[in-house]
């Protein structure tokens, strides 16, 4: 009784398909321009490129296109920063994630930041 994998796809949840290198250049590429933006909480400048961690249960980190700028005080060193508490980050500013789609609004012309 042999059972085949009709839509020739992995399991649900376990792999990603392969990086190439023309994927990963796209990614260097979209992080490069969200580095260009101001800080998506306070609109400080310069912003350090941040991969979304709320919500998240996996060792792996997020794609390089699912990233925001955030500024170093709400990056790494405030007493706020997603980096040193998490809980207290979204309890103040919600997830994370939530930003993707205006930091996508503001990189399409859509939205101002």
């Amino acid at each position: 009784c042999g059972m085949t994998n009709l839509a020739r796809r992995p399991p649900l949840g376990l792999k990603r398909p392969p990086m190439t290198a023309a994927r990963i250049r796209e990614g260097k590429a979209h992080m490069a321009r969200v580095a260009q933006l101001p800080c998506v909480i306070c609109g400080a400048r310069p912003a350090e490129v941040h991969h979304v961690i709320c919500g998240r249960y996996s060792q792996r980190k997020a794609s390089d296109f699912e990233v925001i700028p955030l500024c170093v005080h709400h990056h790494r060193t405030g007493p706020l920063a997603i980096h040193n508490s998490k809980s207290a980050w979204r309890d103040r500013y919600g997830a994370d994630h939530e930003y993707l789609a205006r930091v996508a609004a503001i990189l399409a012309g859509e939205a101002t930041p």
